[in-house]
C-alpha cells in the first residue's frame, strides 16, 4: 500500500479556500465534503481537507494560532521552474500571498512561498539532482 498524507488545515471561509486550491492544482473530492469540510486532492496520495473553525474544533482543543504565526511550510515538489511560478501566480489570483520568504534559486533547485487565505504556507520547488554540485 502506498503511504497517503491528510493534512487537516482550518479555514475561515471555505468556499474561498476551496477557490484558492483549486486554483493551484487540487480538485475537490466530494465524497469527503460537505458543508463544514472540503476534501482537495492533489494526487492519490495528497489530500488537504480543510476545515471550518467549528469542525476544527471536534479534532481537539487546541487554540488555532494566529495567522501571524509560522507553524510549519509544505514544500511541494513541482515538474519544473514553470510550474512553480504557474502554482505561486495562480495563488496569488485566488486570495493568496506570494514569496512571503524570499525566492530561492540554487540553480539545480528553485523555491518559491505562497500562503493561502488562512496564512498557511506552501512552498513550491523544482529541483534537478543531477545537476547538483558534485553530480555533474
Amino acid at each position: 500500500m502506498t503511504a497517503a498524507i491528510f493534512i487537516n488545515l482550518p479555514v475561515r471561509d471555505l468556499a474561498r479556500s476551496m477557490a484558492f486550491y483549486a486554483a493551484i492544482g487540487f480538485t475537490n473530492n466530494p465524497d469527503f465534503s460537505d458543508e463544514t469540510a472540503a476534501c482537495m486532492m492533489l494526487s492519490d496520495s495528497i489530500s488537504v481537507m480543510l476545515l471550518t473553525h467549528e469542525k476544527w474544533a471536534t479534532f481537539t482543543d487546541k487554540p488555532i494560532p494566529d495567522p501571524s504565526m509560522s507553524e510549519v511550510a509544505f514544500a511541494l515538489s513541482c515538474e519544473s521552474r514553470d510550474a512553480v511560478n504557474a502554482m505561486v501566480n495562480a495563488g496569488r489570483k485566488h486570495g493568496g500571498v506570494a514569496d512571503v520568504n524570499p525566492i530561492q534559486d540554487h540553480g539545480f533547485m528553485m523555491s518559491r512561498t505562497l500562503e493561502d487565505p488562512d496564512g498557511h504556507v506552501w512552498e513550491p520547488m523544482w529541483m534537478d539532482p543531477s545537476a547538483m554540485p558534485g553530480n555533474a
